[in-house]
């Protein structure tokens, strides 16, 4: 076990004897097992335990042994309650997704503090087995299908350095060197989806196929070879298919048909904006809708806009800023609009990101916001009054250039529509003598 531990860690270069690691310790058979083996290999380590508070005196118990086994050991022991039942009713989650939030929250912060630089779990090959087992009836591709990755970093790193050793080994290494560890009640329930596939799947399923266990295994192995080669294909798929332009990704219509396994392909594309597959049909159906037809969720909107799909995040349309005099910049989503009040001199900026108005006609403080129905203004040239959602149309403004649409108002009257047109009554005359200059500049 000793030798297997530490060719794993290097075959897959886990971390090193320098690196600080933070062990999350239930107190149960596996990560009594990875304490000794890192004890044995002279690591550098501090345990981590969650009391969770969901066995009342059980909990407290595990927390005892876990204190007593960072003693044993001599190592730093860092130890958190949870309400996690309040934290699960709050949050509308299942006690399972509170209690791995709740811990992964707290890993997290004792990581950035310092207290180490990596996070180590005991997840094993069965373990592994479990899940690759579970994805697979949830339906999550092939992403699921690699199970339990032995390495990965999102906000911190996590290893998980026993995805070589089955739970039948670990069990008989604590034997053999007379290792104490506290068994999970918890464990022996099947109200747990992990717990029925424990106890009572792979159980049924070894008694047809006995070597069931170990072909999965290597199973998994193929399957993240499989994963590697089909995120590279999808990749370059993307690369050839995707153009951006100003934060939103632009699909053609035309060419996303003529992809090969395109549902995948379109799939691959909108997951990362929080579409779910159960929402790939409706995605689908977009792509013979009339223009202006969209499917959206909290963030994003995925809108058929003549031969394109437009994925966008959703504009906060209810944002107001306030300009006070004397503010010299505003900084805007993805612009920044510059203020300045000078002496009327030199030639005018034609540009549409430029505006020049009358400073006397001007009231303080102005309103920055989105445009809404009803809005009305001017336009430079006209003597009428023009409502904003007919002038959009006259300039063929597509939904998502509508959307994206601020004006400035002064006094509750639009000067400017940003990036567009100033109002008439606001405009530059002989008479003026102090001008209010407003440029936009667009983030690069």
């Amino acid at each position: 076990m000793l030798q297997s531990f530490q060719h794993y860690i290097e075959s897959n270069h886990l971390f090193l004897k320098k690196d600080k690691l933070l062990v999350a310790v239930s107190g149960g058979v596996d990560s009594i097992v990875l304490c000794d083996l890192l004890q044995k290999c002279g690591y550098t380590f501090a345990i981590a335990h969650c009391n969770f508070q969901l066995r009342k005196e059980e909990s407290d118990g595990d927390e005892v042994f876990v204190k007593l086994i960072a003693e044993r050991f001599q190592r730093q022991f860092f130890i958190k309650k949870f309400d996690t039942n309040l934290y699960a009713e709050a949050n509308k989650v299942s006690t399972q997704v509170a209690a791995r939030e709740l811990r992964y929250q707290w890993f997290a912060q004792l990581i950035e503090r310092g207290e180490a630089n990596m996070l180590l779990t005991a997840h094993h090959a069965s373990d592994n087995i479990e899940t690759l087992l579970m994805n697979f009836f949830k339906g999550t591709g092939i992403k699921g299908l690699q199970g339990i990755l032995p390495k990965t970093k999102n906000k911190i790193t996590i290893v998980r350095p026993f995805l070589f050793a089955q739970k039948a080994a670990l069990l008989h290494y604590a034997k053999e060197n007379k290792l104490p560890f506290r068994e999970d009640s918890s464990n022996a329930s099947d109200k747990y989806t992990r717990n029925y596939f424990r106890n009572k799947l792979l159980p049924a399923i070894q008694r047809v196929y006995p070597g069931a266990e170990a072909n999965l295994l290597h199973n998994l192995q193929r399957f993240n070879d499989v994963a590697i080669l089909y995120n590279m294909q999808i990749e370059e798929i993307k690369r050839k298919l995707i153009t951006v332009n100003n934060e939103e990704t632009h699909i053609p219509v035309l060419r996303l048909l003529k992809t090969p396994a395109m549902p995948t392909v379109l799939f691959e594309i909108v997951k990362n904006y929080g579409f779910a597959a159960t929402q790939l049909p409706e995605i689908i159906k977009l792509l013979d809708a009339e223009s202006g037809k969209f499917i959206s969720n909290e963030r994003y909107r995925i809108l058929k806009n003549r031969k394109w799909l437009i994925i966008s995040q959703l504009s906060n349309a209810s944002a107001v800023y306030i300009i006070n005099e004397g503010d010299s910049e505003l900084f805007l989503e993805d612009k920044v609009l510059h203020i300045t009040i000078q002496e009327l001199k030199g030639e005018i900026n034609q540009s549409p990101d430029f505006a020049f108005l009358d400073k006397k006609e001007i009231d303080f403080p102005l309103i920055l916001r989105k445009w809404k129905q009803g809005d009305y203004f001017y336009p430079l040239g006209m003597s009428k009054k023009k409502k904003l959602s007919r002038f959009f149309v006259d300039n063929k403004l597509s939904l998502l250039q509508k959307e994206n649409t601020w004006v400035l108002e002064s006094n509750k009257k639009i000067i400017w529509v940003l990036g567009m047109r100033i109002d008439n009554r606001f405009k530059i005359t002989g008479a003026t003598k102090q001008v209010l200059r407003l440029k936009l500049q667009h983030s690069s």
